[in-house]
């Protein structure tokens, strides 16, 4: 009996630890980016990073403070650098913006009510998969940077004077460690531009100098994808927070589709196209 008592599972308190918020991430990158990969597909982390970036800046926008996303991407380094012209993270929390988990200003409705990510995790899973990461915000000519390595604070600079417009800097390299030989794709990242362009009308985005702005939003989008000639006129609807445009070519037993949910491109589809395509089948059999 005594023997079937002994834990011979190797199974005791020293099993059991505690991870750092940054070595969680890295971890188990895959909670928080999907898959890793090099860049070779659209759906690699490499470009996931990219967009949890751009997002904040882009909840800026929503909000109203901002017209212009500045986004460069080095080929040779693998650097990225995402400027935006919003409020700026507020200077005493910089820091734990970007590097303390369930932190952020996106849980008070009042200060951000529209916005794309609300977990507090974006930029700190940015931060903890990159060789290198800045942060730097600028609030009432007052700058606040701080740099990073794999979510390690590196360098924390003190509050000092600046002439820049108000706003937040952020620059990373993703950690070969993690992505590999890793490159990225300009088709890839500029699709996601435009997508950006396509679904906030009025923001300029500026990706390596070249500018992208959609002045007729999902009617764009519509139009510089479609291969063939419509049939008829496309049906474009704009109201509040919904936007639709629709039309039928001259293509035979092909469909395709752009659906977005909260500024996310829902590749997988869901109920709000589940239930258009119903819909739309039950008008066309009453027609």
């Amino acid at each position: 009996m005594e023997e079937e008592k002994k834990n011979i599972t190797g199974y005791g308190e020293d099993n059991v630890i505690t991870l750092k918020w940054n070595e969680h991430i890295r971890l188990r990158p895959g909670m928080y980016i999907g898959k890793l990969g090099d860049g070779a597909s659209s759906d690699d982390g490499i470009y996931v990073l990219v967009k949890e970036v751009i997002d904040n800046s882009v909840d800026e926008f929503a909000m109203g403070n901002g017209r212009t996303i500045e986004v460069n991407i080095s080929y040779e380094t693998g650097k990225v650098r995402v400027r935006d012209y919003g409020r700026g993270i507020p200077l005493g929390k910089t820091v734990d913006c970007v590097a303390k988990m369930n932190t952020g200003a996106k849980y008070d409705s009042n200060t951000f009510k529209k916005s794309v990510g609300m977990n507090g995790v974006g930029t700190k899973a940015v931060n903890a998969l990159s060789s290198y990461f800045k942060v730097q915000s600028i609030v009432d000519s007052k700058t606040k940077i701080a740099e990073f390595s794999k979510g390690e604070l590196t360098n924390e600079e003190p509050i000092a004077d600046t002439d820049e417009p108000n706003g937040t800097i952020i620059e990373f390299i993703p950690d070969k460690e993690l992505f590999g030989n890793f490159s990225y794709i300009n088709e890839y990242v500029e699709k996601m531009i435009w997508n950006y362009a396509y679904l906030n009308h009025g923001l300029t985005l500026i990706f390596n100098n070249k500018k992208y702005k959609s002045p007729n939003g999902l009617l764009d989008l519509l139009n510089n994808n479609m291969d063939s000639e419509p049939l008829y006129p496309v049906i474009h609807i704009k109201d509040d927070d919904f936007e639709f445009a629709f039309t039928h070519s001259d293509k035979v037993l092909t469909e395709e589709h752009h659906s977005f949910v909260n500024g996310q491109n829902t590749t997988q589809g869901g109920t709000h196209l589940a239930a258009f395509r119903e819909a739309l089948v039950k008008v066309m059999k009453d027609f």
